[in-house]
C-alpha cells in the first residue's frame, strides 16, 4: 500500500513540476517518454508518461513504455525510492532487486529528472 500511495504522490509532485518548476519544465519539454514503475508481480504499477513538456499518468500494469523499472517487490521499491542515498537504485540493481526491461536510456532521463526536482 505504501509504494502504491507513493507512486500516487509522485505522479502528483511530477504534475506540479510541469507546471511551476522552471527547470523541469525545459528538461521535459523535448522528450516523449512512457516510464513504467512496477513491482514484479505487476500488482502494483503506475505510468508515467511525458510528451513534449506534457506530463501524465495513470495507475496499474500497462504495456505499453519505453522503459520500465520493476521492483522485486513493493517494500523493497519503497525502501529503495525514499532512500536518501544516492547511490541506492543502483545498489538494488546490483543486488537484484531492481530490474530495467525496455531502453535504459530512457530510465536514466527519467531519473535525471526527478534529480531536478527532489
Amino acid at each position: 500500500m505504501r509504494f502504491t500511495l507513493l507512486l500516487f504522490a509522485l505522479a502528483h509532485l511530477l504534475k506540479l513540476a510541469s507546471f511551476t518548476n522552471t527547470r523541469f519544465k525545459a528538461y521535459i519539454s523535448k522528450a516523449q517518454a512512457r516510464i513504467l514503475i512496477r513491482t514484479d508481480d505487476g500488482q502494483r504499477a503506475r505510468l508515467f508518461m511525458f510528451d513534449k513538456g506534457k506530463f501524465t499518468s495513470v495507475a496499474g500494469n500497462q504495456k505499453n513504455f519505453d522503459a520500465a523499472l520493476i521492483w522485486k517487490d513493493a517494500a523493497t521499491g519503497f525502501t529503495t525510492m525514499i532512500s536518501k542515498k544516492p547511490d541506492a537504485s543502483f545498489n538494488a540493481a546490483a543486488e537484484g532487486k531492481l530490474r530495467v526491461e525496455g531502453m535504459g536510456v530512457y530510465a536514466q532521463w527519467f531519473e535525471d529528472g526527478l534529480k531536478l526536482i527532489l
